[in-house]
Formats: structure tokens, sequence, C-alpha cells
């Protein structure tokens, strides 16, 4: 059996955007209730996050934008980043676990401690952009993940795909100039954040190593499969990259709230297999997955689980 890592820390249900919002503590209540109750968490190794240092953050957001979240940051109440996103007093402490999480399964990973690792964090990461908060995101932990494998590791090439039903635009922005990452993405279209279009290939020496695949509501199972084993396994066998990374948003399910596409547990299950054969191919089974969004709670764990039981499988 493969070895699979989990992050976890009770700290990251201190992020409160309020009564209502669809991102709420309840998303990780759910998922670690569920891993519990199948007994999939007695199979995974426990990985303990740690705040993350400026000096890792700093390769993906401006300096500027960390000084506001440290100053913006309330003892009480909330403060507004923009219209979808805010900061409760356990916010600030619960991205930087968030972002130290996913630089703990980096190093679990690279160490041979794992082979890969589901990171459970919040809030999530891949809209946040190098100077703004957005979408419920405060610091992209995917992107500042990349980044920490590549400079601290060696790791030459990268690879993120993103699967959330939102296109992850601060990803995008991150790398779409750099030929270390390929960037492919999955998302309905038009929805939010409205990028993400087939055309936006990227840019200098990164033109070709983004690809967008913008789908319809409705679309489920069997054309994500079409399009991951169309578009994304011949890209990423020509790419051959050393280290993989899934931005694992689970809101493209069929039941989920904000969305309307038709993916299901099973389905989830298979694309996670097409991405561990990638991996095992060419990055020696490495994968980094880390929680985006899935607002449907009961679709929320039941998906989680079964992407964490495809990786155990692998």
């Amino acid at each position: 059996m493969a070895k699979t890592g989990l992050v976890y820390h009770p700290a990251y249900l201190e992020h409160d955007m309020g009564m209502g919002h669809p991102e709420s503590p309840n998303r990780l209540r759910a998922i670690m209730q569920q891993l519990e109750q199948s007994g999939t968490l007695a199979k995974v190794t426990r990985i303990e996050p740690r705040k993350a240092e400026d000096e890792w953050i700093t390769q993906v957001h401006s300096a500027a934008y960390l000084a506001m979240l440290k100053d913006q940051s309330p003892g009480g109440g909330r403060v507004s980043l923009d219209p979808d996103t805010s900061m409760s007093p356990g916010s600030l402490n619960a991205a930087y676990l968030a972002v130290g999480g996913a630089l703990a399964a980096v190093d679990a990973i690279m160490a041979g401690q794992v082979n890969h690792v589901f990171c459970a964090v919040r809030p999530p990461g891949h809209h946040a952009e190098a100077g703004r908060a957005m979408g419920f995101c405060l610091l992209n932990n995917v992107a500042i993940a990349a980044r920490y494998v590549q400079r601290k590791y060696s790791v030459a090439r990268v690879l993120i795909v993103d699967w959330d039903v939102h296109h992850g635009n601060g990803t995008q922005h991150s790398f779409e100039d750099d030929p270390s990452v390929l960037f492919f993405s999955t998302h309905q279209y038009p929805h939010y954040p409205g990028t993400g279009r087939a055309s936006e290939r990227g840019t200098g020496a990164g033109e070709g190593l983004t690809i967008n695949v913008p789908m319809e509501a409705g679309e489920g199972d069997d054309e994500y499969l079409a399009i991951f084993h169309k578009t994304l396994v011949p890209a990423a066998d020509e790419f051959k990259p050393e280290f993989v990374i899934i931005s694992a948003g689970f809101d493209a399910h069929k039941d989920d709230p904000l969305a309307s596409m038709g993916l299901t547990e099973k389905g989830y299950a298979e694309l996670t297999g097409i991405v561990s054969g990638l991996a095992l191919r060419h990055a020696q089974g490495r994968i980094l997955s880390s929680l985006e969004g899935g607002y449907n709670l009961t679709a929320l764990a039941a998906s989680v689980d079964a992407h964490i039981t495809a990786l155990l499988d692998c």
C-alpha cells in the first residue's frame, strides 16, 4: 500500500467568515468525521503543520500585501478584504498554518516519509493573487508550495492540476510566464472569477504551459475523464514533472450549491488515478493535494474520502 499523509490542525477551524458563509469550519469537521467513520483516517500518516515562514510566502505574495494582512488582522469581529472574503481573529494564524501545512507536506514527501499528502486546510488559496485576497482565499497555499519545492529541493519542473470548479486565477498568474511550472485547469465557464479562457496559454517563456479547459454546466465524470486523458496526460508526459500538486476543489460535484457540474465521488477517484499515474511515471509518485472548494458537506466529505482512498490504492 502506498504511503499517504494527511495534514490537519484544529486552528483551521478558527478562520470564520460568519454565519451562512459557504466556506465554513464545518467543511473540515465533515471531512474529518467522514474519514474517521470510514476507517480511512487510520490508514494515513498524520503530518503536523507549522506556521509558514514569511520568506516562503513572499516567493508568491508581495511583502506589502503580507504586511497589510498582518495590519488588518482583527482582535475581534471581522475585517472585509473583498466582497466574499474576510478575516476573523483566528484567520491569519490559520492561513499561516495552511501554507505551513503544505510546506510540511512537501518536506515529508521529499524525505521519503510518504509518497503523497492530502492537506485538509483552510482558508483555501488558489484565487489569492500576489497582492490581493479574493474568492475566500488569503494566501495561495499551492503556489507557495510549488516555489518551495523548487527552491528548497532543486526540483526543476512542477505540474499543478486544478480541478476546482472555479478557475485558479491566482495560481495561473503566479506562473504564467514560467516554463518550470505546467498549470492545468478544468473549470465551469463562464463562472467566477471570469478568467480561464482556453486562449489563456501563458506568456513569454511560459507560453503553452498554461492549459485551461473551460467546461459547460452539467458536464460530469465522462467528460472530465475524457479531457484528462486527451489533454492533461499528453501535456504532462511531454513536460515530465518531477513533482505534482493538485488544487483539490470538490465543488464540481453534482450536489454542490455553488456550481452546476456533474462530477461524483467515483469521478474524483478516477481523476486521482490518472494524476497518480502521471506522478508514478515522472515524479517518483510524489503528489501534494491541497483542499480548495467544495460546499455540500456530505458530497465534500465523501469526495475527499474517495480521493484519499484512491491515493492509498495507487
